[in-house]
């Protein structure tokens, strides 16, 4: 069925949408990424604030198309700070093989561990295990919003440091020779740590949501380390109750889209010696805002 996404007064076109979640998740049929028009792309851009994460089943995309797709819903970074792109032509993708260390089986929020993370991901199912290699997302907003009141106040004041260097530090060192990539206009040659505030303010909708991941979230701000973990873990264990996440089954072709300032993901290492391959090319972001700190452009 065709239907108009409701959930915002902003969707210019209509979409064949089926949503997965009440205002978490949703299925866009018949649409040709590589063919759509302007008003369809403003309204899959639409979809993506008010869904969080959207699935696109049975797309033709290739490295050429998918690049083009990303610069037309918003400024694509290079792959990744550290890890360069698939080839010359194509600096922007990011290329996950499994043959290759490319999986991601924890919890966590794309390169939070730089000053302005990405503000989504649009990610290719190039080749997939026969079974196998699911990946789950968490909805942070969702998550921040069902928590008791004592425990958001808590949240609100906080403060966390990201570190990039237990997951990509080694990779930097010998396999870049410490040379990483241009990120935000700074070469990257070290990890060094980064602030955020623990709960993220929105900036299209002024929803607020739980921005620490277990990926690279580090320790809080001022607690000691007992009273950091703590919190963490409540955090980590509320944010992954099953209520608060939905789940994709790839197949070859599939195309998924999700919102990097208010969702977690985790990818199932479950296929053995089966091969699976991803590409992903991300959206440039905005500085993280606290509910105390104006948005930074």
């Amino acid at each position: 069925m065709t239907v108009t996404d409701t959930t915002t007064d902003t969707v210019p076109a209509a979409l064949a949408l089926t949503a997965l979640g009440p205002r978490f998740g949703a299925r866009i049929d018949a649409l040709d990424l590589s063919a759509a028009t302007d008003a369809q792309l403003a309204a899959v851009r639409a979809a993506l604030v008010a869904h969080k994460v959207l699935f696109f089943p049975e797309q033709r995309l290739d490295p050429d198309s998918q690049v083009a797709l990303g610069r037309r819903l918003g400024e694509l970074t290079a792959s990744h700070p550290v890890v360069p792109g698939i080839d010359e032509d194509h600096p922007e993708i990011y290329a996950l093989d499994a043959a290759d260390n490319g999986f991601a089986d924890v919890w966590h929020t794309d390169v939070t561990f730089v000053r302005r993370p990405p503000l989504g991901s649009i990610l290719r199912a190039v080749q997939v295990p026969p079974a196998g290699g699911d990946t789950s997302w968490a909805d942070g907003q969702l998550a921040y919003e069902s928590l008791s009141p004592p425990v958001r106040d808590l949240a609100d004041r906080l403060t966390a440091v990201h570190d990039g260097s237990r997951e990509f530090g080694y990779y930097l060192a010998q396999r870049r020779g410490g040379e990483g990539n241009e990120w935000d206009g700074e070469r990257y040659r070290g990890l060094d740590p980064v602030e955020h505030p623990v709960v993220r303010v929105h900036p299209e909708t002024g929803r607020r949501s739980l921005f620490v991941n277990p990926g690279f979230t580090s320790h809080l701000v001022g607690l000691s380390d007992a009273e950091s973990r703590g919190v963490l873990d409540l955090l980590y264990a509320h944010l992954t109750k099953p209520e608060h996440i939905i789940r994709h089954s790839w197949r070859a072709g599939d195309v998924a889209m999700w919102d990097n300032r208010a969702t977690l993901h985790y990818a199932n290492r479950d296929y053995g010696d089966f091969r699976r391959v991803m590409h992903r090319v991300t959206l440039r972001g905005d500085i993280p805002s606290g509910p105390a700190t104006p948005p930074t452009p």
